[in-house]
């Protein structure tokens, strides 16, 4: 209960220290950086090194990229037919290929399954959206728009440079070769790790922000509505049903597809002029609308898992 109250707590810090204009407007980027090249390195290695890897782990990495590669061919269809414009194609393809597995993610799983449940979502999180987001991602960002394209070279580059990827590949290093880390170490990466929730949450509240008269409302539902609802119907469909798989890893890996849009999704949508408008609105209101439909896909993971 207290994680669960945690979360409501740290939004509504974000939201009101960038109401009431206690911080600057683009604050919420100091904690991303620090969540980026500190906090999550840090979780990556408290955890990484000490999971057991084997073929339980392939069907959450392959969750992300099933989403991306689902939402390009339905919504590049769907733009097709309905005649919309480049721009706001390429970033629905983008905000709804990809979920908040960490920002969000790791402390919606933290309070409902404690910390064993963070393993799975760093899986989840690392090689599967993150590698996705890096090159599927940016390959759409650049298909769908009109800034200069970004080579091959540079794709590969933005993946080796991403702090949290480097310490996944370290971590990885450290659990084959089966290293040992000092105790002591290993308290560092503990809290430096554990400021991801709150600086995530708080982080993501500063950045709540809704305009009920935008343009974008119609594309927002069409989104949402298979960000939050068809996709995680069909890895239900497909691990539960299909696949037939149990247990804690496919019920939180349910629980994962069905979470709200990726921040760092749409920032890659917006520094590539892919209606930057849209994916503030889309961010926002998928955070929200994701607190009334996570409840329903985790009942329905706990009662079939």
């Amino acid at each position: 209960m207290a994680s669960i109250l945690l979360i409501f707590i740290c939004l509504l810090v974000g939201y009101l220290l960038k109401r009431y204009e206690f911080v600057e407007a683009y604050s919420f980027r100091s904690f991303n950086t620090l969540i980026i090249y500190v906090a999550l390195p840090a979780l990556t290695l408290q955890y990484i090194p000490n999971i057991e890897i084997n073929t339980d782990l392939i069907l959450p990495i392959l969750m992300p990229w099933l989403n991306i590669l689902l939402s390009w061919m339905l919504f590049a269809y769907i733009g097709r037919k309905l005649g919309w414009g480049r721009a706001i194609t390429g970033a629905i393809i983008l905000l709804t290929g990809f979920g908040n597995t960490s920002f969000v993610g790791i402390p919606i799983i933290q309070a409902l399954y404690g910390k064993a449940g963070i393993e799975t979502v760093i899986m989840i999180d690392q090689p599967g959206g993150f590698v996705a987001l890096s090159t599927l991602g940016i390959l759409i960002a650049n298909i769908y728009s009109d800034k200069q394209q970004l080579t091959a070279s540079g794709i590969f580059k933005n993946i080796l440079m991403f702090p949290p990827f480097i310490a996944f590949v370290l971590g990885f290093v450290l659990n084959v070769t089966q290293v040992n880390i000092p105790a002591e170490i290993n308290t560092i990466f503990s809290t430096l790790g554990a400021l991801v929730v709150p600086l995530a949450l708080i982080s993501v509240g500063m950045q709540l922000r809704l305009d009920f008269k935008s343009i974008y409302w119609k594309y927002i539902w069409i989104g949402l509505g298979f960000k939050l609802l068809l996709f995680p119907a069909i890895i239900f469909v497909l691990y539960f049903l299909i696949f037939q798989q149990s247990g804690q890893v496919i019920q939180i890996t349910l629980i994962e597809a069905a979470m709200a849009p990726m921040i760092t999704a749409g920032i890659v949508a917006s520094n590539y002029d892919l209606e930057p408008r849209y994916c503030s609105l889309m961010l926002s209101v998928g955070l929200l609308a994701s607190f009334l439909t996570l409840p329903l896909w985790y009942g329905v993971a706990m009662f079939f898992g």
